[in-house]
């Protein structure tokens, strides 16, 4: 006989959280990326996620056409927890949906380990799964090795109402932060870096309304700072701390920030520049921290002039000051446009946050920009962007959709198509030279002095490749495509869609 079964423990470890449960998630296959965005989120408000289902939809709104077509939104908070020092991070999901996170963190350089908590229906029903995370958390917060764990419920456990609110707030000094980033919740992943860096600011500044907190790593010069809001090129803080300086001013740290004393530091700042409009859950830690916004950002001979005045004026900078960095900086602005003049219409299109700076850019390069189209929402820190688009013929479109990137690029036939990878691939079928985006434009300068003159030699580069594309379509010309792609002797025949199998009946219902 092998060891007797223990009743009592079995029980004890099967015994439901006193938290909803959603019962249904636990049904055949349960609920996974295939039950849709209507299904789930319906679950998750029955399991009693109404609340933060509600507070994402007004920090982060759909567009008109449901939400833009673009990776796994928790990357985004997994990338952001992922590049700071002694921070450790626990997905909760579906094993696909973590292993496709974690894949794509190594294949960015993470190099870090990504802690997960698996489940099964019997953990779903019982609350089991929630004892798991908590124990996980538990068994992570090592004082000696971090300074902050977190957890990230991915579709699944958001929907079936696993309750990381309930998870202690710190263990032995470690900060607990849970947070809730379903792909039917969040839009993009751009918006879910805001969604992690929001909930640490709010914990920081916390802290700093208590009492004394940890100074920055490198000291402080004395100096009042604008801190950066949003990820930029590496060279883009420096340039902006240049540009600060003649106004008596330092660049703060970049939010989301690279170590958890510097969300203290960020929150000490004189003000804070919203780079990326759409981080809506951090700016209103910014705000309730009493630390105005300056919108856009200083890029081109207008949007430079444009910044340092809305800085000047948040920062109670003297007039004279503010002239005085305008005439310094803005001659060699205008200098470095003229050397590198970019001739062509060029239409763009991404999900990074940055797309309305680039165009801005290209359009002060001498460019026709006729459309820009982003995955990221319309808020009032983009209208200064937005307007000055519009008055110089560009069209404009937040949270757009894939159907009218593609349809830009087929209605202006551009030089140039930037965009993002299927927006590429489609450009150059019709043998238009195409960039990727987020490869190649935003990983670029776009600040000040270095940001005028950085396009120029990739775009124009690409545009100059516009013989070659036409030679190849001539080269492939009658080899088919999409069904019939390739060389055949008989081309096959498009055949009808199967017909879907009904939908199979749960045991113990009847049809």
């Amino acid at each position: 006989m092998g060891a007797s079964l223990d009743l009592a423990a079995l029980r004890a470890r099967t015994e439901p959280v006193d938290a909803p449960v959603n019962l249904a998630a636990t049904r055949q296959d349960g609920l996974g990326c295939h039950s849709g965005k209507e299904t789930m989120a319906r679950a998750a408000a029955a399991a009693g996620m109404g609340e933060t289902l509600d507070a994402l939809k007004r920090d982060y709104p759909a567009g008109p056409h449901d939400q833009p077509q673009s990776m796994c939104p928790a990357f985004g908070a997994l990338r952001v927890g992922l590049r700071m020092r002694r921070t450790a991070t626990i997905l909760s999901g579906s094993a696909c949906c973590v292993y496709g996170l974690t894949f794509t963190s190594h294949f960015y350089g993470a190099r870090r380990t990504v802690g997960y908590v698996p489940f099964n229906s019997e953990t779903l029903v019982t609350g089991k799964l929630f004892e798991d995370i908590r124990d996980a958390v538990r068994a992570t917060a090592d004082p000696a090795l971090h300074d902050a764990v977190v957890v990230i419920n991915l579709c699944v456990p958001t929907a079936s109402g696993v309750p990381l609110r309930l998870l202690p707030r710190e263990i032995d000094g470690v900060r607990i932060i849970g947070i809730d980033v379903p792909g039917f919740g969040v839009p993009t992943h751009a918006e879910a870096k805001d969604v992690l860096a929001g909930a640490m600011l709010r914990v920081a500044r916390s802290e700093a309304e208590q009492g004394p907190v940890a100074a920055p790593r490198q000291g402080r010069d004395g100096r009042p700072t604008v801190s950066l809001l949003g990820e930029m090129f590496p060279a883009d803080p420096i340039q902006i701390g240049a540009l600060l300086e003649p106004l008596g001013l330092a660049a703060g740290p970049v939010v989301p920030t690279r170590e958890w004393r510097e969300l203290y530091a960020a929150l000490d700042s004189a003000a804070v520049a919203a780079i990326h409009p759409f981080y809506t859950a951090s700016l209103r830690e910014f705000e309730a921290a009493g630390r105005p916004a300056v919108a856009s950002a200083p890029v081109g001979f207008d949007g430079t002039a444009a910044w340092l005045d809305a800085v000047g004026e948040a920062c109670a900078v003297a007039r004279p000051a503010v002239e005085a960095a305008k005439n310094r900086f803005l001659p060699a602005i205008r200098g470095a446009l003229a050397a590198n003049p970019i001739r062509g219409r060029i239409t763009l299109t991404g999900y990074e946050g940055s797309e309305l700076l680039v165009a801005r850019l290209l359009v002060e390069s001498g460019a026709e920009v006729p459309y820009v189209g982003t995955a990221c929402p319309r808020t009032r820190f983009s209208e200064v962007d937005r307007d000055w688009l519009e008055a110089r013929g560009c069209r404009v479109q937040f949270r757009a959709s894939l159907e009218q990137d593609l349809a830009a690029v087929e209605d202006v036939r551009p030089d140039l198509a930037i965009g993002t990878t299927p927006v590429v691939q489609k450009a150059k079928e019709r043998a238009i030279p195409a960039l990727y985006f987020t490869n190649l434009i935003s990983a670029r300068p776009l600040m000040s002095v270095a940001g005028a003159g950085s396009l120029a030699q990739v775009v124009n580069g690409a545009m100059a490749q516009a013989a070659r594309f036409a030679a190849m379509r001539d080269f492939f010309a009658g080899i088919g495509e999409a069904h019939a792609a390739g060389i055949w002797e008989e081309v096959p025949q498009k055949r009808a869609a199967p017909k879907r199998m009904p939908a199979a009946t749960p045991i113990g219902e009847t049809a």
